[in-house]
This record gives C-alpha cells, structure tokens and sequence, in this order.
C-alpha cells in the first residue's frame, strides 16, 4: 500500500536523502580578470564542449520577522527564460564552524512555484528586504555548481542595456546540494577552490563580521 504524500516526505527527510544542505565557498573577480576566469572554468569542469551556461536573473529577498529568528526566503525568476517556473528558496542560518571547516553549511530548499508567489508571501506577512539582478555564467564540475554573475541595481521602467552595476567586479560562488551528513564534499570544494587561485579566493564568508568590522 502507498504511503501517503505527507509520510513519504517526513521519511525522505529522516532517511537523509533530501538534498536540504548547501556547501557554500564566496569569492569575487575584477571585471578586467574575469575572462581569464571564465577560460580557467572551461578547461576544468565538465561542460567544456557545450561552453558554460549563461542566466539572467531577477531576485527578490524576503524576511518574515513574526519568528523568534527571522525567516529568510528567496524568489529568483529567469528574465531569459520567460516560461521557466518562478523559485521560492528557503536558506537557513550558515554554520561557519572552526577554521578546519572548508565551507560554510547551511539549510537549503528549493521549490518550483508561480509568479502569484510574491504576493502570498506579502500576504503571509514577509517584507521584501532587497531585489537585484544577476547576468552572468554558470558551469557544473560534478556535483559542484560553480556560478560567476555580475550584479546589478534594479531600476524599473529602465531598458536592460542601462542598468547599473553595484560593483567593478564578479560575484563568484561554488556550492553543492546535499543530503546531510556528507561533509566530504567540503574537502572536494577546498581542492576545486585551490585550483583557482591566484584567479580567484573562495572562502567562507561572514557576512555579519563584515559588517560589524574587525573586532
């Protein structure tokens, strides 16, 4: 007899073969480097023939603040790809650990829905923290996604060959979903990640230490 949908789904999560957690290395590449990047990419991951795939995205962050921790969703859609369904992104807290750790863990769920997203989560009591646009390149080295986007301000009513950039360079991530428990993974990412350099330096990057400035 089958089980129903709602105990499948607890089981998968308790079994540990749901793909809720993110490995996480940040870095970035000035703009006059980033093509030397983009060749470095091409030679070592696995879609060398096909080229990289290119992705122009619009994303909008979320927080609901009715929690004892705030709640952090996501909403990307594909400015490209029109007919692609909208993503509702969950993104848990990162756990940086001590300095053996190789990555940044966190919680990670993903979920396809349609554009009426926006307004149930402004319904549910979410605010829209920021919005930005990412255009760049994406390339797949096994499990490893690695992603190399330009981020722009949003600016409504503006044509797309005018938009404004936030910074002079790159945003550069290498992540990979997983079930829990796998930190292997991590130590797969570090090597990728050596690989890399002088190009580029994927790290773990604290965020609230950044903004707080050096103690």
């Amino acid at each position: 007899m089958a089980q129903p949908l709602s105990t499948a789904i607890d089981t998968a999560f308790k079994s540990n073969i749901v793909p809720d957690q993110e490995y996480l290395l940040q870095g970035s590449v000035l703009d006059d480097k980033v093509t030397v990047l983009l060749h470095r990419l091409r030679g070592l991951c696995d879609n060398v023939d096909s080229g990289s795939e290119q992705f122009h995205d619009h994303e909008m962050c979320f927080t609901i603040r009715t929690t004892p921790t705030p709640l952090s969703l996501r909403v990307r859609r594909a400015l490209d790809h029109q007919d692609m369904p909208w993503q509702l992104r969950y993104i848990g807290q990162p756990e940086y650990g001590d300095a053996k750790r190789p990555t940044i863990i966190r919680s990670s769920i993903d979920i396809g829905c349609s554009a009426s997203v926006v307004e149930f989560l402004t319904e549910l009591g979410c605010r829209m923290d920021f919005e930005y646009l990412a255009r760049g390149y994406m390339f797949r080295k096994g499990r490893m996604k690695i992603t190399v986007s330009k981020i722009f301000k949003t600016n409504p009513g503006k044509a797309q060959d005018s938009m404004e950039a936030i910074s002079e360079s790159y945003l550069v991530e290498l992540s990979v979903l997983a079930p829990r428990g796998q930190d292997a993974i991590a130590e797969d990412m570090r090597s990728f990640a050596e690989q890399l350099r002088p190009l580029v330096n994927l790290d773990k990057v604290d965020y609230k230490r950044l903004a707080h400035g050096p103690t």
